[in-house]
């Protein structure tokens, strides 16, 4: 259930710096790696599990498992503004519109049992950081479109309430192919993520579309990803797969994460 997002993060590692802007490409690379775009995920899955156990402040967990895994994993491409924020014990929240927001939130997606809910937790996981209004949106609209994903609604269902509540329809995956380059903002990142979901067939469809627009393509691997998995399943075989990639610590949180959601 963290998988879509860690697979997405995976395959675009390499090509973050180095765009390439086809579909046609190993799935797996040989030489990719997760980034900070998993560990941030798998950090609010564990602090939502933390919460769901022992109560308590939300927020001072997310902080808190934040920053033990982040100690634990420093050197994974978190970005100045963040890093700034994640080692400095007294750090408030920095009104960042960042898409970090959006890529670490899929397990918001998961825990969540209404729409209510997980906006309520997005806002909650998110705001500890990104508490700009453009960072709170991001988070809350990935996070909706998961819950709608993994709910049973069609594709025409989630883009339209992503339509009406959050962002105009984007550009076709083709023109982005074309026309999008790098921007590391949640509202210049979030619609063609999803963009990216609305016009894929399967899973590796919709993160090789989403690699094959450039741009920061660790992120947008992650966000499509995690809607993907919540529409589509993801097979066995690229479980397995991306198991080899998470370090023994991080793939203990995100085995967990499972069963809670499963129980």
């Amino acid at each position: 259930m963290l998988y879509g997002a860690i697979i997405g993060d995976i395959v675009g590692s390499i090509y973050e710096f180095s765009n390439i802007k086809t579909k046609k490409f190993p799935f797996f690379p040989m030489n990719g790696y997760i980034t900070d775009d998993s560990c941030m995920t798998i950090a609010v899955a564990k602090a939502l599990m933390d919460w769901k156990r022992d109560g308590g402040d939300l927020q001072q967990k997310t902080f808190e498992s934040m920053r033990q895994i982040g100690f634990k994993h420093p050197n994974m491409g978190y970005g100045f503004g963040f890093a700034k924020w994640l080692f400095n014990k007294e750090s408030e929240p920095y009104n960042s519109w960042g898409n970090g927001a959006a890529m670490r939130i899929s397990s918001v997606g998961w825990i969540g049992q209404s729409i209510t809910e997980v906006k309520r937790l997005s806002y909650m996981v998110t705001a500890v950081s990104h508490d700009h209004i453009e960072g709170i949106k991001g988070a809350e609209a990935t996070a909706v479109a998961i819950f709608l994903a993994r709910t049973g609604k069609s594709k025409d269902e989630i883009a339209k309430y992503i339509t009406e509540n959050y962002y105009d329809w984007c550009s076709s995956v083709a023109e982005l192919q074309e026309n999008y380059s790098w921007d590391g903002s949640c509202q210049g990142t979030v619609p063609p993520a999803l963009q990216c979901f609305f016009e894929s067939e399967s899973f590796e469809d919709a993160v090789r579309n989403a690699i094959s627009i450039g741009g920061d393509s660790d992120t947008i691997g992650a966000i499509t990803g995690s809607v993907a998995e919540a529409f589509y399943g993801i097979p066995n075989d690229m479980i397995e797969k991306a198991k080899t990639y998470i370090p023994e610590d991080l793939m203990q949180i995100v085995a967990d994460f499972e069963q809670v959601v499963k129980n």
